[in-house]
Order: C-alpha cells, then sequence, then structure tokens
C-alpha cells in the first residue's frame, strides 16, 4: 500500500509513465490518467477526466472495473479487463491511504496483453487439435489392434503398444518377452504389418516345435540328394523364404546351443548355406524373437549364448500377462463371444454371473486360455444364454477347490458369495455406482440392487 497524506502529483510526471494510469477517488471519479489511457479505452482526454467508472463499466467501456474491490480488500488487486475496442487489459489496482489510514484514493495501471491472450488462447486450442489428433490415432491404433485380435484398453497395455507402434515403424530387431498367449505372435504380426516391410512375406518358426535333428535342414533348407529322403529337387529353407519380410523366431529360448550359433551366424552375416551346398546365399529380412522365457537367467545358466542375447535384445518389449491386465478382461471376453457368434452363426448372450466368474479367474494361459473358453462356450450353449452351467466342470472345481474347500455351500451360495467379494474390491477401487458399473460391464441399477442385497454402503 501506498501510505501518504497528501497524494500530490502533475501532468508530467504522468505522461513520463510508460504504462497507462489511472487515479480514482473512492467514488469511482476518475481525477487524473495519461492520454494513453483514453485512447486504449476509446476515449478522448477530457471526457474521460471527470467521469466515474461505474458509468464507464455500465455503458460496457471497461469490464470489469477494479476500484470497488481494492476498497473491499484494501490491497493490490490485479485481474483482465475487456474495453470496448476490444483490447485485453492486465489491470493493477493499489489502494492510497490517507493519516487515519483509510482507502481515499485507488491507482490503477495497465498493459495491452491483447497478443499475448490470443496467442495463449491459440496454444490451447493447438493443444486440444493436437490432443484430438492422438486420440484418433489412438483410436486407429485399436482398431488395427482388434483385427488382429489385441486389445489394449488397460493403462499398462495401452502404453505398450504405443512403443511397439513406434517400433514397428523402424527396420530393428525386436524381442517379444512374456508367458504363454500373452499374444506375443499377434503383436509380431502387427509389427510387421505396420512395418516397412509389410509388402514382404512374413515367416513364422516355431522354434520349439521343430525336431533339433530337422532343423538346420527346414531352417536352412537343403540341396538335391543332400541326404536320404531329400526331395530331389531340394527344399527353399524358411530363412530364405523371408526375404524381403520379416522372420519371426517364436519360442527363441527352445534352441539348443548348437543352432544358437548357426543363428547367430545369420544375423550376422545375413547369409547361409543350404544343407549340401557350397554356395553361399544372402537373404534380407527383419527380425523378431519371442520366448516365455527369462534369456536373461537363461545365459547365466549358460543355456543361452550371450552374443545372440545381445543380438535379439536391441529392442525388448515384455507383454503383461492377462491377470495384470484388469482393463482389458472384459473386452477380450466380449471380443471373442462376438467373434465366435459370428463364426458359428449363433446369438450368444453372457449371464452376470458368468462374467463375474470369468472376471475371477487367473488365466494362467493367458489370452489364448480364454479364447479357447469362449469358444467352447459358444459352441456348447442350447441356448441363447450362457450361464454358469455351462462353464466346464474342471474349470468350477478349481476355482471352488482353490477359494472355497471344504465348504457344504450349494453352488447358488458359493456364486453369491464370490459376487460380494466383487462388489466390494469394486467399491473399494470406485466408490461410485456409476463407476463399479463400468468396470464390472453390468448396468448402474443391477449394482446399486446387488449393493441394496449384501448390504454394502
Amino acid at each position: 500500500m501506498i501510505d501518504i497524506q497528501y497524494f500530490g502529483d502533475t501532468e508530467a510526471i504522468l505522461e513520463s509513465l510508460k504504462d497507462d494510469l489511472m487515479v480514482t477517488d473512492i467514488n469511482g471519479i476518475i481525477l487524473k490518467a495519461t492520454k494513453s489511457t483514453a485512447a486504449i479505452y476509446g476515449l478522448k482526454y477530457e471526457d474521460l477526466i471527470g467521469s466515474s467508472i461505474y458509468e464507464l463499466e455500465r455503458a460496457g467501456i471497461m469490464t470489469p472495473i477494479l476500484t470497488p474491490l481494492v476498497i473491499q480488500k484494501q490491497e493490490k488487486v490485479t485481474l483482465v479487463q475487456l474495453t470496448m475496442t476490444g483490447k485485453k487489459l492486465l489491470v493493477t489496482g493499489l489502494p492510497v491511504l490517507n493519516a487515519k489510514g483509510d482507502v481515499y484514493r485507488i491507482v490503477s495501471y495497465s498493459h495491452d496483453v491483447t497478443d499475448l491472450l490470443d496467442i495463449q488462447n491459440y496454444l490451447h486450442h493447438m493443444q486440444d487439435e493436437l490432443e484430438l489428433v492422438k486420440l484418433e490415432l489412438q483410436s486407429q491404433w485399436q482398431q488395427k489392434f482388434l483385427s488382429l485380435g489385441l486389445v489394449a484398453d488397460d493403462p499398462a497395455m495401452s502404453k505398450i503398444m504405443e512403443t511397439i507402434h513406434q517400433v514397428a515403424e523402424v527396420d530393428v530387431s525386436t524381442v517379444l518377452l512374456g508367458e504363454s498367449g500373452v499374444g506375443k505372435t499377434a503383436i509380431a504380426r502387427y509389427i510387421h504389418n505396420e512395418g516397412p516391410r509389410k509388402t514382404g512375406p512374413f515367416i513364422e518358426v516355431n522354434c520349439g516345435s521343430i525336431p533339433e535333428s530337422l532343423f538346420e535342414a527346414e531352417f536352412f533348407g537343403y540341396e538335391a540328394g543332400s541326404f536320404t529322403g531329400a526331395k530331389k529337387s531340394g527344399k527353399v529353407g524358411l530363412a530364405e523364404l523371408a526375404e524381403g519380410g520379416t522372420l519371426f523366431l517364436d519360442e527363441v529360448g527352445e534352441l539348443s546351443l548348437e543352432n544358437q550359433v548357426k543363428i547367430l551366424k545369420l544375423i550376422e552375416e545375413k547369409q547361409f548355406y543350404r544343407v549340401g551346398g557350397t554356395k553361399p546365399r544372402k537373404v534380407d529380412f527383419r527380425l523378431i524373437a519371442a520366448t516365455h522365457r527369462n534369456l536373461k537367467e537363461f545365459v547365466e545358466e549358460k543355456k543361452f549364448r550371450q552374443d545372440l542375447y545381445f543380438r535379439l535384445n536391441v529392442i525388448p518389449i515384455i507383454v503383461p500377462p492377462l491377470r495384470e491386465r484388469p482393463a482389458d478382461l472384459m473386452n477380450f471376453i466380449y471380443l471373442f463371444l462376438n467373434k465366435f457368434c459370428k463364426q458359428y452363426e449363433r446369438e450368444r448372450e453372457l449371464d452376470e454371473a458368468v462374467i463375474q466368474f470369468l472376471l475371477r479367474q487367473k488365466w494362467e494361459g493367458n489370452v489364448r486360455e480364454l479364447m479357447n473358453l469362449m469358444e467352447r462356450l459358444v459352441i456348447t450353449s442350447r441356448s441363447r444364454l450362457i450361464t454358469i452351467e455351462n462353464i466346464p466342470d474342471y474349470y468350477k472345481q478349481e476355482h471352488y477347490t482353490k477359494n472355497f474347500s471344504g465348504s457344504a455351500r450349494t453352488l447358488t451360495e458359493t456364486l453369491e458369495i464370490v459376487e460380494k467379494e466383487v462388489l466390494l474390491e469394486a467399491k473399494r477401487k470406485h466408490k461410485k455406482t456409476v463407476k463399479i458399473a463400468e468396470a464390472l460391464g453390468i448396468s448402474q441399477p443391477s449394482v446399486v440392487r446387488k449393493l441394496k442385497k449384501y448390504g454394502i454402503n
């Protein structure tokens, strides 16, 4: 605050200031102002002096005014003011006190921030536009993921899929790590389809399914008459078939140390010899590997070559198991339900008890296990509504043996216990019934009814 008994000023002092300046009394009458202040409000200087700021506000010349705020708070006040001329001013008001400590003058100064605010608004608009573009791209990615049987709504998986999308654009070796059935093959196909070699072949080699004695002949091919039983015309190997495309080595952790050496040589030199051949054959491909094994531990245990490990581990991508992707589980359930209903031309729906049962499973076989069960439910259910009775007995036995061993409860009683546990867990996480309904994939009225049924407040 400015604490003076008499506020003396001159025209010369006011006009020497660079800022727009105005002095009013406590009634809002303008006592002094710079000529630039009058201009910024679109008024003549002589018309500004002696005017009431309250009248000017009512006339739409300036709004809002800060004099009453300064008088009320008796301290510095800053706000953005809009003028009749379309200017935006950053105005700061200061109270001036008399000898008694009462406010008797208000001094305000302003800066024209029209351009700055316009730029800020433009930047906000551009940010909104970029967010829309990002959402559109994510939507397109999701559609492409779905076309390959991939779901990535869970935050953890969504982040991984963004990385996968970026990796796909670059011709670089990638290794996919994760439990069996999490969708590593589908991800490998996505990387191929979105990458620079998408017009080339996608050759999948399951390293764990080819007998070691036949691996070299299958992988590299062989010349005519190279061994007993060989085709007279010879055979093109899987590596050679990948020319110009992607070579996907699934379950690479199952390779013997001997075959690991051969794979390493192929990766480093991009050439190989057919079995029984003497002429080197060059091949150009993108390499994607996958395994459910912990390759780092395999290296420490001397089960996997360190040099091959580093060759494959350029960009490792860890795919989480389904049990760690709760937001994806419900989407997968309906993805497979719709897929198999369409495939087998059947109309099927899931009872809520079935949905809750599926949500409680650990899915040790991950997405593949869920897909197989959903296909079975669509095929074997005799009515439109798939009920808990359609769940295979071994699933129910395993589930209830683990969770309710020694229990003499009926199936209905046990299901009610499970349902209550699911609701309690959802209530702890989401609080509101709308969010609980979204999480469980049921309607809000159903949530309210069930919470009341089990006395959950």
